[in-house]
């Protein structure tokens, strides 16, 4: 009998190691993804706590003293004109980074140049580049550009469009390659043997297998316009100020509480429009293409 009483006694005893492995493990999980999640969303948190202390203080006051709507009610109007051109500059960019990106990635992925790993790289080009020297280029060929024609795109709104075009560009190609190399080609030919025109095999065949990855690149060409500071800086007028560029040289100058209060709004709508896109396109899409670059 007691070869069998120490059976049952190691069994248990592996059943409790695994539990409290397991355990451990988990906690320690949750430690980690915990310390993250504070990491991440600390500083937004921050600056919305702190929108709600409105004062006349050239300083931030965390935790907040009082609670009041007062800094949300101040804003200026000059913010929201910003934030509006800011959404338009970034719509029309995201859109152009589309029209180049597909083109491009098609022609990378199946053209048969022997070079195509060298201009994929110089594609890339761009996203080495630091913001501020981007910025001070584009001045700089829109001031020879006007000279030469006689219109001159510094502080237009297309001129902002084309530069923050310039460096969203990359990671719509960068997602669309990444699709199109996994691609199986022999379901375009199965369509074009079946009688379906060039047209209508690109609209029904690679256009959905390219969704994934236009919609990731999208977003980050949105993203990229929607932030850009080092470009804006350079490139925008009295008249067509970028939000970020107005934030910027608001808090040069002095502190205002109606920064944090426009900051929070902007925020709030910014992951309104995230859960909106998840909730329209799925947030498989973007799952697909998480490692693509």
């Amino acid at each position: 009998m007691r070869p069998f009483h120490d059976t049952r006694h190691r069994q248990s005893f592996s059943a409790g190691d695994y539990l409290g492995r397991h355990l451990s493990r988990n906690l320690i999980n949750g430690g980690i993804l915990t310390f993250a999640y504070l990491f991440l969303l600390g500083p937004i948190l921050f600056v919305a706590l702190a929108s709600f202390d409105y004062g006349q203080r050239a300083y931030v006051v965390f935790p907040p003293e009082h609670f009041t709507l007062d800094a949300y009610r101040n804003i200026p109007f000059k913010y929201y004109q910003a934030l509006w051109f800011s959404v338009k500059v970034a719509v029309a960019c995201t859109v152009m980074a589309c029209l180049i990106g597909i083109p491009a990635s098609l022609g990378l992925v199946r053209s048969s140049l022997r070079y195509k790993s060298f201009l994929l790289a110089l594609l890339r080009v761009p996203l080495q580049i630091p913001g501020v020297v981007a910025g001070l280029a584009f001045l700089q060929a829109y001031y020879a550009i006007g000279a030469t024609t006689g219109w001159y795109a510094t502080g237009t709104f297309w001129g902002l469009a084309i530069a923050h075009t310039f460096a969203a560009t990359p990671f719509v190609i960068g997602t669309l390659v990444a699709l199109l190399q996994r691609f199986d080609d022999s379901l375009e030919e199965a369509a074009l043997v079946l009688g379906a025109s060039a047209w209508g095999t690109f609209k029904q065949i690679t256009l959905p297998v390219l969704k994934p990855g236009l919609f990731t690149g999208a977003l980050y060409a949105f993203m990229i316009s929607f932030t850009d500071v080092p470009i804006g800086v350079f490139l925008t007028g009295a008249d067509h100020v970028t939000f970020p560029v107005e934030i910027f040289n608001a808090m040069q100058f002095d502190f205002e509480p109606t920064i944090l209060a426009v900051s929070t709004v902007v925020t709030v709508l910014s992951l309104a429009c995230v859960l909106l896109v998840q909730r329209m396109v799925g947030l498989d899409v973007f799952v697909k293409t998480g490692g693509a670059d």
